[in-house]
């Protein structure tokens, strides 16, 4: 999806020219922050930055960035596509390749809780901060706030997300919080998403911050999403779900979430970037049709 010539450039730049990156940042078309009322299509790509490259039939897909550079310069100039969310070196290599014109960039902040580790709820913040998404001229950032409550580590992530939505809301940024209960089981950290967990991470998220008027939740689509919502007035984006588990469910979900009236759109990763059973086009194009009808 992109040819020997943009990719030899690409690495040539890398090494030659660092400053190209914030000259491209500097002259990159912006689009309106998240004001488009109703339906949103982002595209996550900041999940090989927590070691996670695999999909269900490629367990290193996402370990070959041309491809996956490729596939994101295709989805970003796919007209349902309204933008990104994705870490420093993904959003700097699009730049590059000017594939995000017009689009809404939203950076990942925090990836240090690497699946399976032993520190895996120890999550602190080592990608983009505050001050690198006012620079990078990007419209927010992401965070994931997991909370095991028998962890003491998940205290320590709560108090950066609260810092960093207050610091964002400052610089009027959007913040996007992802929180997400989870449980330790077999020595890895496991969502755990019934309405009730998930009501009350809600409600831990909404109140981060000394201010919450820039604040967006990402909620995965969990079978009774409204119960979950009722917890927090907050614009919230719906995830794309487990990649490929079943995609028939997760395409029902995704329309049954969105005509909630808080969900403003659907944040979808791998089961757009590597679709089964499905062209990637296809699958674009389905999930806005979903997201742009409702």
């Amino acid at each position: 999806m992109l040819s020997d010539q943009q990719y030899d450039d690409l690495i040539e730049t890398r090494a030659r020219r660092p400053e190209a990156v914030a000259e491209a940042a500097r002259s990159r078309k912006p689009r309106d922050q998240m004001d488009t009322g109703r339906g949103l299509l982002l595209i996550a790509a900041d999940h090989a930055a927590r070691g996670v490259v695999g999909t269900e039939e490629n367990p290193t897909a996402l370990a070959s960035r041309r491809d996956l550079l490729g596939r994101l310069v295709v989805a970003m100039d796919h007209p349902a596509v309204d933008g990104i969310i994705a870490t420093a070196d993904v959003i700097e290599e699009l730049l590059l390749l000017r594939a995000l014109d017009d689009k809404i960039v939203i950076g990942s902040m925090n990836r240090s809780g690497l699946a399976g580790s032993a520190w895996e709820m120890d999550d602190r913040f080592n990608c983009y901060d505050p001050r690198g998404l006012v620079d990078s001229r990007l419209d927010g950032g992401k965070m994931l706030l997991r909370i095991d409550m028998k962890d003491p580590a998940s205290n320590a992530t709560i108090v950066a997300c609260g810092n960093n939505v207050t610091r964002l809301g400052r610089s009027q940024l959007i913040s996007v919080v992802e929180p997400l209960p989870s449980v330790r089981l077999g020595g890895r950290s496991q969502p755990s998403a019934d309405p009730e967990s998930m009501a009350r991470a809600v409600s831990v998220a909404s109140g981060l911050g000394a201010t919450s008027a820039y604040t967006w939740l990402q909620l995965p689509p969990i079978g009774d999403l409204e119960r979950a919502l009722g917890a927090s007035s907050l614009p919230t984006l719906m995830q794309g779900g487990d990649p490929n588990r079943n995609p028939d469910l997760t395409l029902r979900r995704w329309e049954e979430g969105l005509r909630l009236p808080q969900v403003r759109g659907l944040v979808a990763g791998r089961n757009i970037l590597y679709p089964t059973g499905r062209q990637m086009g296809e699958i674009l194009t389905i999930a806005g049709e979903l997201v742009h009808r409702v």
